[in-house]
């Protein structure tokens, strides 16, 4: 079981090129090193894999716009003919998001299924993050 997350905060909600980076994770010895990164530390090969994080949080519907999000790594069943048993990891997003009226919300990928990401590099980049 993982129980790593990455919590991504948008202190300006709807405007995604500015947020904090924060990995939650055990490192081997128990301890869950402090570490929070902004837009500009992320490495440069990462940053299309944070660009699919807000792909997916644009399409939430208006009003609602994203000001905290929580990516978790998940096994997802992904079958195929030669193989029905086949699983693959990806991030799912659990999302917070905020309404002019100041209403709170959380969405998952209940929600929207785009909260779902399966793009290798998207798993890249939470495990480059959980395994400093």
């Amino acid at each position: 079981m993982n129980n790593s997350e990455i919590q991504i905060q948008f202190p300006q909600p709807g405007q995604w090129d500015e947020f904090i980076l924060t990995p939650i994770y055990q490192d081997k010895g128990g301890y869950r090193p402090p570490a929070r990164f902004n837009q500009d530390e992320i490495p440069a090969d990462h940053a299309p894999a944070m660009q699919a994080v807000v792909a997916a949080l644009v399409g939430l519907s208006e009003p609602w716009k994203a000001s905290q999000v929580w990516a978790r790594l998940k096994e997802f069943y992904a079958p195929e003919v030669d193989d029905p048993m086949r699983t693959t990891e990806t991030v799912d997003l659990t999302v917070e998001a905020v309404n002019p009226q100041g209403g709170r919300r959380v969405f998952t990928s209940r929600d929207y299924p785009a909260f779902v990401i399966t793009d290798p590099a998207a798993v890249e980049f939470f495990k480059h993050f959980i395994t400093k």
